[in-house]
């Protein structure tokens, strides 16, 4: 199975359950990557700083390949576009500046929303 999570939500309590399902789903044999839209677009900054109670499994996350990137048009839009380079987080965004979702569907990806 092959699972695409797209996170919208800012919110550190809900990322938390992003980066824990997609570690799960590859620790279980499964596809896995995550998506960044929204007002997630902004987390990525403090996430790499080591005193971020997130931080070690964001870095896990990215070890493993996971993360797909953050949403190009609303890293622009919320004034992060570079800091969200600068930690090396790729910008995408096949659909007006925003990731498909329709793209990952046709390639058989399941799309769950956060």
């Amino acid at each position: 199975m092959k699972t695409a999570l797209f996170v919208f939500n800012g919110d550190p309590m809900c990322f938390i359950h992003v980066l824990l399902n997609a570690l799960d789903l590859q620790a279980r044999g499964h596809e896995a990557t995550i998506v960044m839209e929204g007002a997630s677009v902004a987390l990525p900054p403090s996430l790499v700083k080591p005193d971020h109670p997130l931080a070690r499994l964001f870095a896990q996350v990215r070890e493993k390949g996971l993360l797909a990137g953050a949403c190009k048009a609303c890293s622009v839009k919320l004034g992060v576009a570079a800091e969200v380079e600068a930690v090396g987080v790729p910008l995408i965004g096949d659909m007006s500046g925003h990731p498909s979702m329709a793209s990952y569907m046709e390639a058989g990806w399941q799309v769950i929303t956060f």
